[in-house]
């Protein structure tokens, strides 16, 4: 699932970042510091949750909530250091509320009620394709997902990477994303989407980056805690 972190507090972004990145089946969407910030990148990056401060510059939390769309509102945890505004928060709609400074235990309880949410608000996510469709020239390719290594955007343009051709994709990173295999497919960074079963090798650069292999020589560049969380999803 994709998590929104919305705080005007750097570090206590960087708590939640953090917490969120150890989460196997979480991905950081977005991190905001406003509330008009927030609601635009709810509309762009169309996030399942969002971590959401009470107290922000332009707009606060609760009217951040008030001001989205029926049809684009994810499952909304708010995470304040105010105690005194649960009542309110539970009357827009909130799933959780959760008191600073958040435990990651706490933080993964209020995850699963809002899965649990999203399962009972939204129809049943889409199979994952059977095909993947691979671009040369003129010709198209049908791919097996397994065969896929990862998929890189650069500029408009998607590449589809395999063991051992590249391909253009169609359709833009964001909308492969939403059909492919989770928590097989991870995107890594806001251009690269990996296949994680494709990993061969994931080797330290410094204390806080790690450098992944794939099979096909492929690397990429990740933070310690998305490794960890990687490796923990293999069960290595």
């Amino acid at each position: 699932m994709k998590v929104l972190i919305a705080d005007d507090e750097p570090i206590a972004r960087q708590i939640l970042r953090e917490h969120v990145e150890s989460i196997p089946s979480l991905q950081v969407a977005a991190e905001t510091s406003t509330g008009a910030e927030t609601l635009a990148q709810i509309l762009e990056t169309d996030p399942d949750i969002v971590l959401l401060d009470l107290q922000m510059p332009e707009l606060d939390g609760l009217s951040v909530v008030r001001n989205l769309r029926r049809d684009r509102k994810p499952a909304i945890i708010f995470v304040t250091a105010f105690e005194n505004h649960a009542l309110e928060a539970f009357d827009v709609g909130a799933v959780d509320y959760l008191l600073k400074p958040v435990r990651r235990e706490r933080l993964e309880r209020a995850i699963l009620k809002a899965g649990r949410h999203l399962k009972g608000a939204s129809p049943a996510a889409p199979a994952p394709p059977k095909k993947i469709i691979g671009r040369r020239g003129e010709n198209l390719y049908l791919l097996d997902p397994k065969e896929i290594v990862a998929f890189q955007a650069e500029g408009e343009l998607v590449h589809l990477i395999t063991v051992s051709q590249r391909y253009f994709a169609d359709p833009p990173l964001k909308a492969i994303e939403e059909k492919l295999e989770q928590p097989r497919f991870r995107r890594i960074h806001r251009r690269t989407i990996i296949n994680t079963d494709h990993i061969r090798r994931i080797s330290p650069l410094s204390s806080k980056r790690w450098l992944l292999i794939m099979s096909n020589g492929f690397e990429a560049v990740v933070s310690k805690r998305l490794a960890s969380a990687i490796r923990d999803q293999a069960r290595w």
